[in-house]
């Protein structure tokens, strides 16, 4: 996200603004990863509502963000700018909401003090499975 509309300032500085919205419209998937991470000033937020705009009902998006759509109104810092986005971004989105502990850090839940894992649950994954070898048959390969 944060480069998204780093590229989009760039351009909208150098006169390009319009191209640039027209070469992220014409992929048929664009994704857009970490919304809500870092702060999002309110002219980055006006440049990915047109983005957005510019491909509503064109072309697919798939977002992520560790932020609830009721937290999207302080993410952009303008909850008008942040409705908008969200009725085009919803108007036929399949919204997948994934809870729980974060599979990057499952492995090293003992390094996490307790006090952030009481917060925040992260549980080791569970032991490998073994495999045990398949069992012997007795009839013989041509």
């Amino acid at each position: 996200m944060a480069d998204l509309i780093g590229g989009l300032a760039k351009a909208e500085r150098q006169g390009q603004l319009a191209e640039k919205i027209r070469f992220h419209s014409r992929a048929s998937l664009l994704i857009v990863d970490e919304i809500g991470y870092l702060p999002i000033t309110q002219g980055g937020a006006n440049l990915f509502f047109q983005l957005v705009n510019a491909r509503y009902e064109k072309g697919a998006m798939i977002l992520t963000s560790n932020r609830g759509f009721a937290e999207w109104g302080e993410v952009f810092g303008d909850p008008v700018v942040a409705t908008a986005l969200l009725d085009r971004l919803l108007h036929h989105a399949v919204v997948i909401q994934i809870e729980g502990a974060s599979y990057r850090i499952r492995s090293h839940a003992d390094l996490i003090p307790e006090h952030v894992r009481a917060n925040a649950p992260i549980t080791p994954p569970p032991p490998p499975k073994r495999r045990e070898r398949p069992p012997r048959n007795g009839a013989a390969n041509p």
